[in-house]
């Protein structure tokens, strides 16, 4: 039964001006003062989650992002605050690129994060997919293999960290510790200090390919699988495709259970209205992500189109409409998204998170508005909340 309802906000700043007639992705470049604003807007929206009665608000960690896309370097920092300054909202991490920390640092940092906010903050890992950011800090990206290699013995390393009092490791890419002296003996062991309260460690990690290798290890990790970018069609192989994964290790999941669904969504009073007041945030979207392999089907050339102003029509890259049809978008009226997200329940009888997420580019105004209407009109239909809001758990 879907109970959970969150939000997705990777840290973008508000855009002068938006669309495939706007400033092509690769040309915006904004002084530090306006990037900056990122940190008001997140506040702003957690603040308004949080009075909606939404479940969480999950950030996403990226770095070096001058076109104002997103713009949050550390959610753990950023959560930490955000507990200060709301009550109840869980604040999640989506993700914490791990080939981009120590993993020792990145569990210290979470077990800090977890005691001071009293187990608001909720896990989540991934293995990055911009360039610039994970080579950057010196780790394997344009290598698939070596990336997935390293993210694989860094979540080991992490969870045992977590887990155990005291313990060890050896790997191909880290021994610890080191065997070195210390204090009158040789050092053997290592106890994260301090370690998380709140154990087992809830965790959640993307789901892109869907890779048997993939989802075996995040099942055998207890690890919890994120589908961002389509619900319906999109997302029917990754839900079979988990559940097969925990068949093979023994456990028997109805399908949907352990997993988060992710729609773009944009509510009107018309699905006409929607559809225009929608399409230059879509488009936004596109021009991010589409160089990034994140719009599925889209061809090269299209890609290629996307990264210029106008044209796209002519050149066949693929409108809102497209992707509502399978599922990736809604737009529309309330008592249509609620009609869609009772037949994803039906479909799935153990899905219980939905990410209903604002596409890229969307001003912080209309993100609390179009967050504000689903929680009043959509939210109550799936929970026994008070009104604008839904019970917590």
């Amino acid at each position: 039964m879907i109970d959970k309802f969150a939000t997705v906000y990777a840290g973008h700043v508000d855009l002068p001006d938006m669309g495939q007639g706007a400033t092509p992705a690769n040309e915006r470049r904004y002084p530090n003062e306006h990037l900056a604003t990122v940190f008001e807007k997140t506040e702003a929206v957690a603040r308004a989650m949080d009075d909606l009665g939404y479940h969480a608000i999950w950030l996403a960690e990226h770095h070096f992002q001058h076109e104002g896309y997103e713009c949050l370097p550390n959610i753990l920092m950023t959560a930490v605050h955000l507990a200060h300054v709301t009550p109840r909202i869980r604040i999640g991490c989506a993700f914490n690129i791990a080939p981009m920390w120590h993993p020792l640092r990145l569990a210290e940092d979470f077990a800090t994060a977890d005691i001071l906010t009293r187990g608001r903050v909720i896990f989540g890992v991934g293995r990055g997919y911009h360039t610039r950011e994970v080579e950057t800090f010196g780790a394997p990206m344009l290598d698939a293999a070596a990336n997935r290699e390293l993210f694989e013995e860094q979540v080991e390393i992490i969870l045992k960290a977590f887990n155990e009092e005291s313990f060890a490791h050896h790997g191909k890419h880290y021994t610890l510790p080191p065997a070195v002296p210390y204090r009158g003996y040789e050092l053997r062991e290592l106890t994260l200090v301090p370690r998380p309260v709140h154990r087992p460690v809830e965790c959640w990690q993307p789901i892109v390919s869907a890779s048997r290798r993939g989802l075996d290890f995040m099942v055998r990790h207890g690890i919890k699988g994120t589908i961002g970018g389509g619900a319906a069609t999109m997302a029917e192989g990754p839900l079979h495709a988990y559940r097969e994964a925990a068949a093979r290790a023994g456990r028997n999941l109805a399908l949907g259970e352990d997993l988060c669904l992710g729609i773009f969504f944009y509510l009107a009073e018309t699905r006409e209205k929607a559809i225009r007041e929608i399409t230059p945030f879509y488009e936004e979207h596109v021009k991010m992500f589409a160089p990034l392999g994140f719009v599925p089907g889209i061809t090269p050339a299209q890609v290629e189109a996307a990264a210029r102003r106008g044209g796209w029509g002519a050149a066949g890259v693929p409108t809102v409409e497209h992707y509502m049809k399978t599922g990736a978008w809604f737009a529309g009226p309330p008592e249509e998204l609620v009609a869609y997200l009772k037949d994803l329940e039906a479909r799935f009888p153990g899905l219980e998170h939905v990410n209903m997420s604002i596409s890229m580019g969307t001003p912080k105004a209309v993100m609390l508005e179009q967050l504000r209407w689903f929680a009043e009109e959509v939210m109550p239909k799936f929970s026994a909340a008070r009104p604008g809001g839904q019970r917590r758990t």
